[in-house]
């Protein structure tokens, strides 16, 4: 399995960690954000419902706004599913998001106390808000959580001074900020960064801004272009984040680009899960999907039987998945025998997450 390691990064001329992808950091890292990077970070998406109305926000469609819970990339339905997506990627840590998580606090509560108590203290939990409310915050770290980062809206990023983040940095709690490089507001952005730095806040994270199906019309509206054909980045992003890096070298600033959150957290992540959830037919690939044989039939348990049978298939090579209504089996097996079953063959290619989403499928004869 490949994740990022200290050997892959380097130090620039100006003493900034270079993380490939783009990344970049002055500083040290957020355990969260350690985590993320080693794609042991379940993501669980506690609710849709936000009252900021950041006209970058680019939470998608189905989510937006809607009281709904994701685990990763499945609904969830029951909080045992939430544990059930946390082990079948053996997190070590779990990011809570929307939405805004403390519009619904007790849900948030309880799943953190449901997950310290399941995983134990170890389990390293941290959440992302825009909310500023002292006794809520109180109640989280009660609750076990380790860390939290605030999204506050862009009119308050030049007055945070009038906001409780000054108290909530004296808690006993890792606070940091997650903001996205905005290009066009680079005083607002220096103003967040000089304040949170003067207050003990401990970390800042920029996100490269992205564009997003929801977020669509900030690019007319704001005369935002991509960065290049493709990528979802907007242009200019990047250079923001990195002048803030360069113009704050005291204060930990950590750069997240677009292409780093698709290449090395989410690719991570899916090798992570990958690995622990393939079968012994399964082949995990270098990006962390999985490559399985595929086997239609009108009669699956007759054609278990006669792939067992007739060509001594293990057990544990072919699996009949009846909700799907195939037959999974090796590929190497499937690819070898095609040609003489008289069923239909196919090799496919999934991604390892809940809803098994297909890549490729191809047919065998």
């Amino acid at each position: 399995m490949h994740t990022l390691l200290k050997s892959d990064t380097h130090a620039d001329a100006m003493g900034i960690l270079r993380q490939g992808c783009g990344s970049a950091c002055n500083g040290t890292l957020a355990k969260g954000c350690e985590h993320c990077i080693e794609g042991s970070k379940m993501v669980l998406f506690i609710t849709g419902r936000c009252n900021t109305g950041c006209f970058y926000c680019p939470v998608s469609f189905e989510k937006k706004g809607k009281d709904v819970i994701y685990a990763n990339e499945m609904r969830i339905s029951d909080r045992s599913e939430i544990i059930s997506e946390a082990e079948s990627m053996d997190a070590t840590g779990t990011g809570i998001t929307g939405g805004d998580p403390l519009l619904c606090i007790d849900r948030t509560i309880n799943a953190i106390r449901m997950l310290k108590e399941h995983f134990g203290d170890d389990h390293h939990i941290h959440l992302y808000t825009s909310t500023m409310d002292v006794e809520k915050i109180s109640k989280l770290i009660e609750a076990g959580l380790d860390e939290i980062r605030f999204h506050p809206p862009l009119k308050n990023w030049k007055n945070l001074e009038k906001t409780n983040l000054s108290e909530i940095a004296k808690m006993d709690i890792d606070v940091g900020m997650e903001v996205p490089a905005l290009p066009d507001h680079e005083d607002e952005l220096s103003s967040l960064i000089s304040y949170a730095g003067s207050i003990g806040v401990r970390f800042i994270n920029l996100n490269e801004l992205e564009f997003s199906e929801s977020n669509w019309d900030m690019m007319d509206e704001m005369g935002y272009e991509l960065k290049d054909e493709t990528s979802s980045a907007i242009l200019g992003s990047e250079q923001t984040a990195m002048r803030m890096i360069e113009k704050y070298p005291d204060i930990s600033i950590h750069f997240c680009s677009s292409s780093f959150k698709d290449g090395v957290q989410l690719r991570n992540r899916l090798i992570r899960r990958a690995n622990h959830i393939a079968k012994e037919y399964d082949i995990v690939t270098e990006d962390g999907t999985i490559l399985k044989g595929l086997i239609y039939a009108d009669d699956l348990d007759a054609a278990d039987a006669y792939m067992k049978d007739q060509y001594d298939v293990p057990d544990e090579l072919i699996f009949i998945d009846s909700e799907r209504n195939r037959i999974e089996i090796a590929s190497w097996i499937v690819e070898e025998l095609a040609d003489e079953l008289p069923f239909k063959c196919y090799i496919s290619e999934e991604y390892p997450t809940a809803d098994r989403l297909e890549v490729e499928r191809i047919p065998l004869n």
